[in-house]
């Protein structure tokens, strides 16, 4: 059988159990298990707001969009970002006519705290942190740094659910504006597509779910009655977004957030035996994690002379890797700073995306490991 480099796990029974409810009620759209769902998210985080999204990429931009309106920032104004990211944490920026000022990267592949200092100008407003395969980077000295510069902080923890830094998540750390979380097909918490954002301020919160419900003031399950009546009258308030998460893909997180800390220890395990094995090769640079013991470990990557090749010899053994991700600076519409972040340019060239998931066994991973590590020596 074949090893995918991805593969996502759900709960069948439970997930199925989540959804009969919805149908059985006749309520898939949003309240029901959405707003169960939050309050679940902010007791598992310790988040005092969750506002549960379509997507990620919903979150950041509302993120933007929000933090915006808030602070006035203008058109051209500039948000310091990663270049090695999905393009949807710079997409998010473009969307409302801002600019992504792409700092370079540190060893973890998260944002070098040196480089965002150097990239400070007169027009930044902000800087978007994201925690890279679930790694905190240097996040803590990130906030030092917007502290000083009064700057906003928008956490992309879209690979950070369940990590933890001496049992705290860092989305709840003071100088955090906003977190956004993804629950996408293949995350460590899986479901067809959805995101959670969480604002430090309530009156944000309050603003995001109108604005993630077409600016509507009011939302239709907080519209109808325990007797089934249905009060018509709303206003609309902002130029909002149909950005909403519904009861079914909120029922099926519901029903997989339970098992979140489990498979990610196992995560870490997996991770370890990897480590373990491509510790003596010198041909393979291990993407190194802080607080390791607490890294959700979304993916696991390292860094290879020859990267085409391993893909190659992987597939031979009917083994997949993968690639996460191209320097973003290399895509057309961010041409603009290409050449700004030569670390960032280097390591897109030779890193490759290990299998890492809940159907790997122990023995798996030592295969996969020793057929990498033989390839490299």
């Amino acid at each position: 059988m074949s090893i995918q480099v991805l593969k996502p796990k759900f709960h069948i029974e439970e997930c199925l159990a989540q959804v009969r409810e919805c149908l059985e009620k006749g309520w898939t759209g949003s309240g029901f298990k959405t707003a169960e769902f939050e309050q679940k998210w902010k007791e598992y985080t310790g988040h005092a707001n969750a506002c549960f999204l379509n997507s990620n990429t919903s979150g950041l931009h509302l993120a933007v969009n929000i933090l915006k309106r808030k602070y006035g920032w203008k058109d051209g104004d500039e948000i310091i970002s990663t270049p090695i990211t999905f393009i949807s944490s710079n997409h998010a920026i473009m969307y409302e006519n801002m600019l992504p000022r792409f700092a370079d990267i540190d060893e973890y592949l998260c944002l070098d705290p040196k480089e965002v200092e150097k990239n400070i100008g007169e027009r930044t407003r902000a800087v978007m942190f994201v925690g890279y395969g679930g790694r905190v980077g240097q996040l803590e000295k990130i906030l030092q740094i917007c502290k000083e510069h009064k700057l906003a902080l928008i956490l992309d923890a879209a690979h950070m659910s369940g990590t933890r830094v001496n049992g705290v998540f860092p989305g709840t750390w003071a100088g955090v504006d906003v977190t956004v979380y993804s629950y996408q097909a293949v995350k460590n918490l899986p479901t067809g597509d959805s995101g959670m954002i969480c604002f430090a301020d309530a009156d944000l919160d309050a603003e995001c779910r109108k604005v993630s419900w077409m600016g509507i003031n009011k939302d239709t399950y907080s519209r109808t009655s325990r007797e089934g009546t249905y009060k018509w009258n709303y206003g609309v308030d902002y130029l909002g977004y149909k950005y909403n998460g519904n009861a079914i893909m909120a029922g099926i997180a519901l029903a997989q957030l339970p098992y979140l800390d489990e498979e990610n220890a196992y995560r870490r395990k997996l991770c370890a035996i990897y480590d373990e094995v491509f510790s003596q090769n010198r041909n393979i640079h291990i993407i190194p994690a802080p607080h390791r013991d607490e890294c959700a470990f979304h993916i696991y990557e390292i860094a290879v002379p020859n990267r085409e090749a391993l893909l190659s010899e992987l597939a031979k053994n009917d083994i997949y890797g993968g690639v996460h991700y191209r320097d973003n600076t290399e895509f057309s519409m961010y041409t603009y700073a290409q050449g700004s972040c030569p670390k960032a340019h280097e390591i897109t060239k030779h890193i490759i995306t290990m299998p890492l998931h809940m159907y790997l066994s122990e023995t798996d991973v030592h295969r996969i490991a020793e057929i990498v590590d033989h390839f490299c020596k």
